[in-house]
């Protein structure tokens, strides 16, 4: 079995809390690929990144860094729950920079793995931090266009005067305003007529005994969103995305777009080497935790990591 170290490192001006996963049989007197894994948006390392792909990629040999982001979890920031894109992609490079502190890390075999909103954050990492050397995107969301279209009510300019009117109240003295991405329950959900997969499946995960941890907040900053509102994940694919590249989306589509952008980021990378494997029958959610669809994830991620790493 692998072993579990909780570990702190600093950030820009604060520390992050980890998680480092380390193999069966480790040896500090030898080295091994690493791999940083990055939550979703509202998680945290406890959920999916650390306790699904995080340990079983350790089982495979792999040291893997779950880490929370900056301003969410047992990491350290003000103001809390903040998700800002270009944060949360420097929270990756941090990542690495304390790997890269350990002796027994290969400096030649870095790689990166994120769920949902990170699995879009690595991309945008991998194309400005040539240090990773291949990357997985599970069920990647890229959290811009979600901004300017499901989570703005598909009007982004109103939603913009929103949170700029609440930063200036909030500037002037007014209670953060901290907004839940999601509803209490699944019923809750159905009976303020929610019917989206994505929606009521991530509300079953986070608000039950599912996936429900106590820095899983599901919660962002409500005046700090803007920052995500102009940001592409995707940006300059084309021309800086290079690594070898995994996407693995479920065939099930719901509202926040995973499926979507799995084809859209395939089909614009630069990659040489890049592979999308679609989970038949399995949703968003489904590629969190269930055993079968992570299975499935997992025989296209360890050889494909073994290969490039």
């Amino acid at each position: 079995m692998s072993t579990l170290q909780h570990v702190t490192y600093r950030n820009l001006g604060w520390d992050s809390a980890a998680d480092l996963y380390l193999p069966a049989g480790f040896d500090s007197s030898k080295t091994y690929p690493a791999i940083v894994s990055t939550h979703p948006i509202g998680s945290c390392k406890e959920q999916t990144s650390g306790n699904i792909y995080a340990q079983q990629l350790a089982q495979e040999g792999f040291v893997v860094l779950a880490f929370d982001a900056s301003f969410q979890g047992a990491s350290g920031g003000e103001p809390r729950f903040m998700e800002d894109p270009a944060i949360r992609v420097s929270d990756i490079r941090f990542a690495i920079d304390y790997l890269l502190s350990l002796p027994y890390v290969d400096a030649q075999r870095i790689g990166a793995i994120g769920v949902c909103g990170g699995g879009a954050y690595t991309v945008s990492a991998a194309m400005t931090d040539r240090r990773i050397k291949a990357l997985t995107s599970i069920t990647g969301v890229n959290f811009g266009r979600l901004m300017r279209e499901g989570f703005s009510q598909f009007n982004p300019l109103a939603a913009l005067d929103a949170m700029a009117a609440q930063r200036t109240a909030e500037a002037q003295g007014a209670a953060r305003h901290v907004i839940n991405y999601l509803p209490e329950s699944v019923e809750a959900g159905k009976q303020a007529g929610l019917t989206d997969i994505d929606v009521l499946e991530a509300t079953d995960y986070y608000k039950s005994a599912r996936g429900q941890q106590p820095n899983g907040a599901t919660s962002g900053l409500f005046s700090f969103n803007s920052a995500a509102m102009a940001w592409d994940a995707f940006a300059h694919a084309e021309t800086l995305l290079t690594q070898p590249l995994l996407v693995v989306i479920g065939d099930k589509p719901g509202a926040f777009g995973a499926y979507r952008d799995g084809w859209e980021l395939y089909g614009r990378a630069a990659s040489q080497t890049k592979q999308i494997f679609v989970a038949e029958g399995w949703s968003h959610y489904d590629l969190y935790d269930q055993p079968e669809p992570v299975a499935l994830a997992m025989a296209q991620i360890v050889p494909f990591f073994r290969q490039h790493l």
